[in-house]
Formats: structure tokens, C-alpha cells, sequence
């Protein structure tokens, strides 16, 4: 339970989870996927390249960027003077006082409603980037000693578990680095986790620890991707590290190459979705994410 306001206690159980997660989504309610991992490992790529590729077959894609430092909007190919004017929504004030009962800063001694209706939340606060996809950018603390992020917490918590999404809906959150946004719980309610590495001890060591925490949220399907490869050896090394941490039974392990194109490109992932070798390889991943949760996605770049 926080300290400040009494709210957002612990995570539930993996059992309670599982009944919470039948009755908010239902039967053919889309996917929801969460992107984790150490800071500078490829996160918001790997979000931005899914995000477009699954757009770009007809699928409904909202695309949350729930990391403090507000990449995605930019990654995802939108301008960056418009991206720069994006207001997050844990900074509009009303948009929060609304849902939670009161403003950000203000949760201290407050009585926020912990459960707070976000159906909306996409048709008032999403921007529409390239390929029609959807970017709700969610914010997070500006300054130290800013006050009590217990009415955000609850939004975000609630923003993904009340969407109403079609059976070809797809939510990809972004999300900061580390593993803080488990210990909130602000990655409750998602489907699957895909946990993105580099070959380095440091990054499968967050990588390994990010997917036994998605576990213990209750999320059962948990994607590892190991980014920036030059060789098979690389994934070899990742593997061998993850073996050493004590292992994780992934769903399925893809290799991403080391692509100089994503540098000169940077930070936009338009270029790289004509043919690059990267963008073959993310095609695929999208294929193992969405496969059984929505419609065919398809396999040409």
C-alpha cells in the first residue's frame, strides 16, 4: 500500500489476475503487449517498428508511451516540433482530476478512486501518428519532490484495462527503464510481456528479472527479444547469460540484427521499414506476438 495516499497496494495473486483478466477483457478483446528492459537496449524500436508493421495490415494500434522520458512519439515517425507539443496526460491536470478525484501532485490525503473510468481515454487523449497509429503518451515526474504520483499511478493502471478494444486491436506499451513500472503494477491487465535485451550480462540480468515479475503479475506469456545482433553467437551469449540467472521459459526468443541504418535514421523508424534486414526480423516478431490474439497480421515488410 503507498505510504502517501493509501492506495495501489501490491500486486494480486497470479490466480487473482487471471479472474480479473477474463472479466475486463473478455473473449476476443485484442492484445495487449508490454515492452520491458534495461535503459538504451531498443525498447521504443522495437515498440515503434510493431506498432507500424501491425498498422500497416489493417490492424487498430494504440500505442502507449508510459516511459518518463517520452521517445515514442518521435520513434514512431511523428515530426518532432509536433511531438514536442504533445501534452502527456499525467499532465493534464483536469483530464486526471476527473478519473481519480484529484490533480497531479494532490494525492496525498486525498480519496482517489483507485478504479477510475478510462474508456475514453483513448478518443480524448491518443494522437494519431503515421499508419493511423494510435500514441496515447501517459508522462511521469518532471522534478524531484513533486508531490505524491498517486492519482497518475492510478490513471495509468487503469488506462490500459479500460480500453475497449476490438477483436483486432492491438495496445503496445512502452515502458521506462528498469523494472519500477512491476512495482507499481502499472503493467497489470496486458497479455504478454516482450522483454527486449542485448547481448550484455547487465541488460539479460534486468531482462530476466523483468520476466519473472511479469510472471508473478499474471502475465502467462512472456517474449524475449535479443536486439542488436552481428552474429548467432550473440544470441548464443544472451541465452548462456539467461541460463546462468537461472532461466525463464520464454514463449519464444527472436534476434533482431544490428542494423547501421537505425542509427543514420534515428530517431524515426520510417526508413527502416523499407526492406531493411531489421525490419524483416521485427515482421517476424510481430508474427509471434499477435499470432491467435488477433487477426493474420501477414509476412511482407
Amino acid at each position: 500500500m503507498c505510504d502517501t495516499c493509501g492506495g495501489h497496494g501490491p500486486a494480486t495473486t497470479h490466480h487473482d489476475h487471471d479472474h480479473d483478466h477474463d472479466h475486463v477483457h473478455g473473449a476476443g478483446a485484442g492484445a495487449r503487449l508490454v515492452v520491458v528492459g534495461k535503459g538504451g537496449v531498443g525498447k521504443s524500436t522495437v515498440t515503434a517498428l510493431t506498432a507500424r508493421l501491425a498498422a500497416r495490415r489493417g490492424l487498430g494500434v494504440v500505442a502507449v508511451d508510459a516511459d518518463e522520458q517520452q521517445n515514442l512519439a518521435a520513434t514512431l515517425g511523428i515530426g518532432l516540433e509536433e511531438a514536442a507539443s504533445i501534452v502527456a496526460v499525467a499532465d493534464d491536470g483536469d483530464y486526471v482530476g476527473e478519473k481519480t478525484g484529484a490533480r497531479p501532485g494532490q494525492g496525498a490525503g486525498a480519496m482517489l478512486r483507485l478504479n477510475p473510468d478510462t474508456a475514453d481515454i483513448v478518443d480524448r487523449r491518443a494522437v494519431v501518428g503515421p499508419d493511423g497509429v494510435r500514441l496515447l503518451v501517459m508522462g511521469g515526474v518532471h522534478q524531484a519532490g513533486g508531490g505524491c504520483l498517486c492519482p497518475e499511478t492510478a490513471l495509468i493502471q487503469a488506462a490500459v484495462a479500460g480500453m475497449h478494444l476490438h477483436p483486432d486491436d492491438v495496445v503496445l506499451m512502452d515502458t521506462h527503464a528498469g523494472v519500477e513500472h512491476f512495482g507499481r503494477s502499472l503493467a497489470r491487465g496486458f497479455d504478454a510481456a516482450v522483454v527486449v535485451v542485448d547481448p550484455t550480462f547487465n541488460a539479460v540480468q534486468v531482462g530476466r528479472e523483468s520476466s519473472v515479475l511479469a510472471d508473478e503479475l499474471g502475465i502467462g506469456t512472456v517474449h524475449l527479444v535479443v536486439n542488436r545482433t552481428r552474429s548467432p553467437a550473440d544470441v548464443d551469449r544472451a541465452l548462456a547469460h539467461m541460463d546462468r540467472l537461472g532461466g525463464f521459459p520464454f514463449a519464444s526468443v527472436t534476434a533482431l540484427p544490428f542494423d547501421e541504418l537505425a542509427l543514420e535514421c534515428e530517431p524515426a523508424v520510417d526508413r527502416l521499414l523499407d526492406g531493411s534486414d531489421l525490419a524483416t526480423a521485427a515482421a517476424g516478431l510481430a508474427e509471434r506476438l499477435l499470432a491467435g490474439a488477433v487477426g493474420p497480421v501477414g509476412a511482407a515488410v
